[in-house]
């Protein structure tokens, strides 16, 4: 018996190099499988997102009407620049400024534009104002009738 397991053994050294290169088996070609295709479905209306409705205005206090708002506050100065939208405002009216956390009511002193000083301001024009307390962007500004 071990000279049959030795005979294979050295009848397996003795193969030519060719005989032992082992043949691989070639793979399958693949199926190209077709996608399908969705079934086709009416088009919808592409949808408009929901629109929100604006942000309702503020209602004025009592006795006063709108008339502009705050567009910049320089702190160190004490002043607000306002925007006029309608009216006139004059040296010596009442005003009534507020805001979300800004709200308070003073007597018009002094107004500048362009760095000079007036004596009203009108519609569309913006101003500089001399204001007691302090006033943010976006506050409104509100006159006395």
């Amino acid at each position: 018996m071990a000279t049959k397991k030795k005979a294979k053994a050295k009848a397996k050294k003795k193969q030519p190099a060719a005989a032992k290169a082992t043949v691989r088996k070639k793979a399958a070609p693949k199926k190209v499988v077709a996608k399908k295709k969705p079934a086709a479905r009416a088009k919808a209306k592409p949808r408009k997102p929901a629109a929100m409705p604006p942000p309702a205005a503020p209602a004025p206090p009592p006795g006063m009407e709108r008339i502009g708002i705050v567009t910049h506050y320089y702190n160190h100065l004490s002043v607000a620049i306002l925007k006029l939208e309608k009216g006139i405002l004059r040296v010596g009216d009442q005003i009534h400024i507020k805001g979300h956390t800004s709200d308070f009511a003073q007597p018009v002193d002094s107004m500048e534009i362009d760095h000079v000083h007036v004596n009203e301001a009108r519609p569309g024009q913006s101003f500089g104002l001399r204001v007691r307390e302090h006033a943010r962007e976006h506050d409104v500004v509100y006159k006395a009738r």
